[in-house]
């Protein structure tokens, strides 16, 4: 299954623009605006300046909120692209309530607090978005993630991700630990044209007590796909 561009010229768009370099014109104007994210529960919430928002709304991180002043906007970021903003690309300050600078143990630290799988699902996060994949919540297709080889007003996503820690198939609490599991998010998937994307993210014994075990953890990728015996059957007319 490969890229499905909404409408003609699409592919050609993505070609002029491509994700790696609006990434790179939001990393710097963040970084010379010294910019600053007001961690909220499990967002962080970014005002941005006209020319930030296009950045971000062509990056594809955040969301948008709506807000009555004209040249500011604000931005909700999931705590996976807050802490990509703020870790990997070093262009986002985040702060607490009291306007206190978290530094990235700190950060690392109240992530997990507010969501046990933060490591793993960050990892894969960065993952595909250092391999400039466009990453969004995939909550609506039942996944963690869909990735978007460009702005999705260009085209459709092509992968529904699932993140996996390592022995989590062994969890009677996992997901994907019977057939059943996989025959169902499979189905799913090809329902809404997407292949599934599995990534296992092994800690290899490294106990996530900041952002350092990163360089640590390993990323097995797997693409699941549903076997059609179609595709496989002899054509009695060219039969001997």
């Amino acid at each position: 299954m490969g890229p499905r561009w909404k409408g003609k010229g699409s592919e050609a768009k993505a070609l002029a623009d491509p994700v790696s370099k609006i990434v790179l014109q939001l990393q710097s104007s963040l970084t010379q605006s010294d910019a600053q994210g007001l961690l909220s529960s499990c967002s962080v919430l970014y005002q941005a300046d006209e020319e930030q928002a296009e950045l971000l709304n062509r990056a594809c991180f955040g969301r948008p909120i709506v807000s009555a002043e004209k040249d500011k906007q604000w931005f909700q970021f999931g705590m996976e692209e807050a802490f990509y903003l703020s870790y990997y690309l070093n262009c986002l300050k985040i702060v607490d309530g009291q306007d206190c600078e978290k530094n990235f143990d700190e950060l690392w630290l109240y992530m997990k607090s507010q969501k046990a799988t933060f490591p793993e699902f960050y990892k894969a996060y960065q993952n595909l978005r250092m391999k400039n994949w466009v990453v969004r919540p995939g909550s609506q297709y039942g996944v963690d993630f869909v990735a978007y080889r460009h702005h999705p007003a260009l085209v459709h996503s092509e992968f529904a991700v699932l993140v996996l820690s390592e022995g989590e198939g062994s969890n009677e609490n996992g997901r994907l630990r019977v057939w059943s599991d996989f025959l169902c998010t499979i189905r799913l998937c090809g329902s809404v044209a997407k292949t599934l994307l599995v990534l296992t993210v092994n800690s290899n014994g490294n106990r996530s007590v900041s952002p350092s075990c990163l360089d640590s953890y390993s990323i097995e990728e797997r693409t699941v796909t549903r076997w059609s015996p179609e595709q496989c059957r002899e054509n009695p007319a060219t039969k001997v």
